[in-house]
């Protein structure tokens, strides 16, 4: 240990959503629910620029408003009001990502809500606010757009249902919600489906989006409490938070940062990641004088110095963590960046701390 901290990072290890991205786990289950329907999600997808590929990497970033449309899109196609209610029923949530990871390691119900509120801008969409109102015998989660989408009656819908399915999963099979206020224009016809999906009653053309439950429930203790998870991940995303890396270059380092040890590290999963086309990033890269390999390589440079110090790590590790296949190729690559070879970096390193 050195400073003081038990373990470091030397930044975000992956993107964050911004301005009015949000995270393409919004897309789970998209391609059986259309196909179902007896569409074509490919084509769906394509009509509102949306990238197919999405679908498999809901880790990724789309454009906010192209779901939105997308949603409202597959509603009138075909002929069904509530779409984003039934999307949602192929859907857990993890579609939030690791803030549903941290949530379900809190140790209270109002620790994990609190966490909810705080991070979703920062890892699944910027656009969302939310917070709780507590009273005397009932809590609210209430949240809101801080933009204009145009029609987001689906998208309110799917948002609703995933936020109940997040809470009945914090707060055990016997939570039951007081009642739920959207501010869609429901039909009258569809109103008994909506209160027998959300498990209680529900009010539409309502001001703010609204679940309300008992008071008494934020007190509740989580089967699911993992102090230690709880602490790492959330230290990890107050650190990303207040980081606020928003510029690209940021954003790329990030993503070359989480990716190297896959093997996967490219220009093209990364803009993909960032909701972007490979010439646009490379256009917006260059415009500040920049290559996408110069930046891979400044990484790997910086990783494999870090690594090599690390007496427990092995050269095949090091290699692997820097998305090299064979130790080999690494060594040659030290060697280019530095004129000498990993195992003689490591002596020089061993060398001069026992002098």
């Amino acid at each position: 240990m050195s400073d003081g901290y038990f373990f470091s990072l030397d930044g975000p290890l992956d993107t964050m959503p911004v301005e009015r991205q949000v995270r393409a786990g919004n897309l789970t289950g998209f391609g059986d629910l259309v196909r179902n329907l007896g569409g074509d999600p490919r084509r769906m997808l394509e009509r509102h620029d949306i990238d197919p590929r999405a679908m498999r990497d809901p880790d990724s970033y789309v454009d906010s408003k192209a779901i939105v449309e997308l949603f409202e899109d597959c509603s009138l196609a075909f002929n069904d009001s509530l779409f984003g209610l039934r999307l949602a029923h192929f859907q857990d949530p993890d579609v939030f990502g690791s803030v549903a990871t941290l949530c379900r390691s809190a140790s209270s119900f109002r620790e994990a809500l609190q966490c909810y509120a705080t991070f979703i801008p920062v890892a699944h969409c910027p656009l969302v606010t939310l917070d709780i109102e507590e009273g005397r015998e009932i809590a609210e989660l209430r949240w809101h757009v801080h933009t204009d989408l145009g029609q987001t009656d689906q998208a309110q819908y799917k948002g609703a249902l995933m936020n109940l399915k997040l809470l009945r999963q914090l707060a055990g099979p016997n939570f039951r919600p007081s009642y739920v206020n959207l501010t869609v224009d429901v039909r009258q016809k569809d109103l008994a489906e909506v209160e027998s999906r959300f498990g209680c009653r529900f009010r539409g053309r309502s001001p703010t989006n609204v679940i309300a439950f008992p008071a008494a429930t934020l007190d509740h203790p989580l089967a699911s409490a993992n102090r230690l998870l709880f602490r790492l991940l959330g230290g990890y995303l107050e650190r990303v938070r207040a980081a606020s890396r928003r510029s690209i270059v940021e954003r790329v380092e990030d993503y070359v940062r989480g990716a190297l040890s896959s093997g996967t590290c490219s220009i093209e999963q990364c803009a993909r990641k960032l909701g972007s086309s490979v010439r646009t990033l490379q256009a917006t890269l260059s415009d500040k004088g920049l290559r996408f390999s110069d930046i891979l390589e400044r990484h790997r440079v910086e990783l494999a110095k870090s690594y090599l110090e690390q007496g427990d790590m092995t050269l095949d590790d090091v290699a692997a963590m820097l998305g090299y296949s064979e130790q080999s190729s690494f060594g040659r690559a030290f060697k280019r960046w530095t004129g000498s070879t990993p195992q003689r970096y490591r002596r020089q390193l061993d060398l001069r701390e026992a002098a």
